[in-house]
């Protein structure tokens, strides 16, 4: 084999090992890894009891009712479809019905989301880019969920201000 021929077998048998390795890499991790559903899309996937994935949306009011030993079960909806969420853990400081959610899980035989995992959004105008793409879809978005807070205030006029 001439120089030439012998480098090109090493580049190639590299590369080789390379795209083996980064096959082995990649399909270890596929379990792993979390996907973003609303409730209307976890219902049109008919995803399987025990697969694990990430439901947002907004916990329907009237819906959070606390048991025993921090158990707490509600309702996540998107205006499409609602899924019961149970968790058990303590729940963030802002969670509160109405807002949006994130929660962390896998569904039951009995279609109940079991969540580890439950995150609330942060302030006012704060909600997950997936879940607003996804209200924005089904068309339950609302104007002012991206408002700074007082810019409604300034726009108002003040009686009794000088003419």
């Amino acid at each position: 084999m001439t120089r030439k021929q012998r480098r090109l077998t090493m580049i190639g048998g590299s590369l080789a090992v390379l795209a083996i390795a980064a096959a082995l890499v990649l399909n270890a991790m596929r379990d792993s890894i979390v996907f973003f559903s609303t409730p209307t899309m976890a219902a049109e996937k008919q995803i399987p009891a025990g697969k694990r994935f990430r439901l947002g949306g907004l916990v329907q009011p009237g819906s959070l009712v606390r048991g025993d030993n921090l158990a707490v079960n509600f309702s996540v909806a998107d205006g499409s479809a609602t899924v019961p969420v149970a968790y058990k853990g303590i729940l963030p400081d802002l969670f509160r019905e109405g807002q949006g959610v994130v929660t962390e899980g896998a569904l039951d035989a009995s279609g109940v989301f079991r969540a580890d995992t439950v995150l609330a959004k942060h302030d006012e105008t704060y909600m997950p880019k997936d879940v607003a793409d996804a209200l924005k879809k089904q068309g339950h978005w609302k104007d002012d969920y991206g408002a700074k807070p007082g810019a409604a205030a300034a726009a108002v006029p003040v009686q009794g201000a000088s003419k």
